[in-house]
Parts: structure tokens; sequence; C-alpha cells
């Protein structure tokens, strides 16, 4: 099991209070402990981060935790989640780790840990690493076997190469907006767009270590729906702080979400004969809709937990190549070894360029249902399983809807809530749902 410092993704957390110096070091030096049992004994860590403020903190423990254990740290800078995963992968770098909050906002930061094939550490690994780090302990090397921190100025182009190598086609014609976040998409996302002849207009793309996520990137989609608008362009693409999602919107500002591209991509694929054994993999929160889709085309739908991680497990383990969840977080695991939102956007704008269809008619593949979601906070979610009448509410509900809906409720993985989602074929009666099961959960779960 993941324990206190690790959550769903990594370490995160508000920085220098729960993201502390103090508990980067004891990770960088953990991990070199860990990585020195298994054999490396002069281990390279290829560390990079976001431009949020706290990353340069954080940056420099790290890094010194991993010397001080005797491993070389690659400092590769400022560079988006899914480039360090890659960097590892096809290097002899022994891990990679990532300094990011995500979609956070700048007060928030965290640390990602990738093994040597570019995968994020398992449960298992992280609660070793956990431990490890807790104890206060390990390595001790002296003179010439104290590490080094290096650096690998080609990094930044060695990524974008493999991004642009991603694309069935030019993007030559297209005229895109790209909402970088202020994050570590604002500078490799327009030139690996560019350098494949899209014409791109940028937004949010002048990190200054504290405009991240500041009202703009993929947790905001409406910013690049009215921008994509007003410069005509032909589509938009918005990213996160860390650039592994995104979401996007048609040329007449429509939203177009994680579920949705993925259905745009599975179907490609499926037409190809591309797409591993017919299937994709998803989350328990996909829209039902986009379930529907699938059945029509003749494709399995693989369901997991919520999360990437569990997403990857089951393609890893079922021999999958495309999945993702609808915070636009869609792995090309043929491609890719973790989310990575830039491939993604190039694999859209790809297959919008190929077809010559417009990503409005593209997104026609599947009609979604209206979803609600409703986080019911200050009440006590490790009750959650026993308390009986929650679920004779969930039951009474799935009855209420039957065929046409359904309902999921789960408690959150960081926060004391219980998290309500209902679907349904009107959005009355989905808030219904939602609401009814919202109020038996406070009437016997609160605080």
């Amino acid at each position: 099991m993941v324990g206190s410092i690790f959550g769903t993704d990594g370490t995160r957390g508000v920085a220098n209070v729960d993201q502390t110096p103090e508990l980067a070091l004891a990770l960088g030096r953990a991990l070199v402990t860990v990585l020195a049992d298994e054999g490396e004994r002069r281990p390279s860590i290829v560390v990079g981060r976001d431009p949020r403020w706290s990353g340069e903190m954080l940056e420099a423990a790290l890094v010194a935790g991993i010397t001080s254990a005797g491993g070389d740290a690659i400092a590769v800078g400022v560079l988006p989640t899914p480039a360090v995963a890659h960097l590892t992968a096809n290097s002899s770098a022994a891990a990679g780790v990532m300094i990011s909050a995500s979609h956070n906002p700048v007060g928030d930061n965290g640390i990602k840990f990738f093994g040597p094939q570019g995968f994020k550490l398992s449960d298992e690994e992280e609660s070793r690493l956990e431990a490890l780090a807790l104890a206060h302990d390990g390595r001790r090397p002296t003179g010439t076997r104290i590490g080094r921190r290096l650096t690998d100025p080609a990094a930044v182009s060695r990524y974008i190469e493999h991004l642009a190598m991603m694309a069935d086609v030019e993007l030559t014609g297209l005229k895109i907006v790209v909402d970088g976040a202020n994050g570590a998409a604002s500078s490799v996302a327009p030139q690996v767009y560019r350098q494949l002849g899209a014409d791109v207009v940028t937004i949010h793309c002048k990190p200054d270590g504290a405009n991240i996520n500041d009202a703009c990137g993929s947790t905001y989609p409406q910013v690049v729906r009215e921008a994509t608008v007003a410069h005509g362009a032909d589509a938009g693409i918005s990213h996160d702080g860390d650039a592994d999602r995104l979401i996007a919107s048609d040329h007449e500002g429509s939203e177009v979400d994680g579920d949705v591209i993925l259905a745009v991509l599975a179907r490609r694929m499926h037409h190809r004969g591309t797409l591993a054994k017919d299937a994709v993999a998803t989350t328990v929160m996909t829209n039902l809709g986009f379930k529907r889709a699938m059945v029509e085309l003749g494709i399995d739908v693989v369901e997991t937990a919520v999360g990437d991680r569990y997403v990857l497990e089951a393609m890893r383990a079922q021999g999958l190549n495309l999945g993702g969840e609808q915070s636009g977080h869609l792995i090309s695991l043929d491609r890719a070894t973790t989310g990575d939102g830039i491939l993604s956007a190039v694999r859209l704008l790809s297959t919008i360029r190929a077809t010559g269809t417009p990503l409005k008619e593209l997104a026609r593949v599947m009609t979604r249902l209206p979803q609600v979601l409703v986080n019911v906070g200050g009440v006590d979610k490790a009750r959650l399983e026993q308390t009986e009448a929650v679920w004779d509410a969930v039951q009474t509900q799935e009855q209420r809807l039957g065929d046409t809906g359904r309902v999921l409720l789960r408690p959150s993985g960081t926060e004391p809530l219980v998290r309500v989602m209902a679907e349904a074929e009107s959005e009355q009666d989905a808030q219904a749902a939602c609401d009814h099961i919202a109020d038996v959960v406070r009437d016997h779960l609160t605080l």
C-alpha cells in the first residue's frame, strides 16, 4: 500500500510545508540507496522540474540527496514530465525524477519517480522508497565516490525530435492556439507544432515561476476555447503545468475533453488496424457515452480505478497500446511510457490533417451524457464502505436510472471528501441522483 508520503501520483502538497527540502533530500538519498541495492554502483538519475519557484529549492535539495548518497544527478531543467520519462528510458539513466505539482496552483509542488524503462514506480516500490526516506539512513560515500550534478544541454532538442517523429503527416495548413499554462509546455509545445508546419498562436506561454496554472491551462478550458474562436483557429490545445495532459477546443469553441480525444484516436487506430487487441483502457469516471461509442465501433473497453497509473498497469498487463482519462491524461504505450499531452495533441492534430475532417466533426464519434459530480466534504470517508444506508441510496438511484445512466461513489485519495458522480440522459436526472446520495452521505458520515 502507498504510505503517508506518496499519493496516487508521487508526492504532492504545499511547498516548504508538506513538500520540504528535507523531504526531497531524504527521497534523493533513499532513491540512490534502492538503486545501489539493485546493483547500480554509481547510478545516474535524470532530474527535471516545472517552472514554479519552489522547484528550484526542491531541485537543489533532491540533487544534494542524490549526490550525497553517491549518485550522479543529470539536471535537465524545466521540461515536461513525459520528457523526463522519455529521457530516462532512452539513456543509461537508472531512474528519473520530476519535480512538479502538475495542474495544482503555484503554492504546491510534488515529486514523481520513474524507473529505468520510463515507467512510474509501483506502489510497492514507492513504499520501499518511503521507508528508507523516513529512516533517515543510507549510504555515506566520501571522496570521489560522492556523486556529481551534471547537465544535458541536448535534452530539450532530443525530446522535441522524438515528438515530431510521432506525427503521421505534416500539420501545414492548420492554425492552432496553444495554452501552455505558463508551465513546462510553454516553450516545447509551440516548437513541436511549428516544426511540423502548423501556424501557432501562443497564450500563457511566458512562465515567470509564479503564474503557472494561474487562470489558464487545461483546468480552465474556457480560456483556450475563447482564444480559438477569437483567432479563427482550426483547433485549440490547452496543457497543464507539467504537460502530461491536454484539453482541446474545436473551431467553434466547443470543449473536446480526454474522453472525446481518446475516442477519436481509438476509432482511427481501429480503422487502421493499429489498435492493440481492439481495446482501450479507461477509468470508472469515463463518460458512459464513450463506452456506448466503443461498443458501436466493436472496440472493447477495459475499466480501471481512477488514476493514470492504474490505466497504465492495465495496459501493460493486457497488452494494450491506448488508454486514458477524461482529464486528458492519455497514454500511447507504443510511443511513450507515460501520459504525454504534447504527443497526444500531435496525434489528434495529425488525425485532423490526415482525414481532412474538422475537429468538430471528429468529436461526433461519441455523444456525451450529462455528468454531474458533487464533492461531499467534512465527512469520515473511512466509514463509507461499512455504511449500508449510503449504498442503499446508491442502489435506489441506479435502479431509477436503469440502462440510461449510472452512479459512482468513491472516497477522495487525498482529502476528507466523498465524491458522488451520476450520469443520465438529462442533467436534471443526474443532478437529482447526485443530490440525493450526497444528502445521505452527509447524514451518515459527517464528522
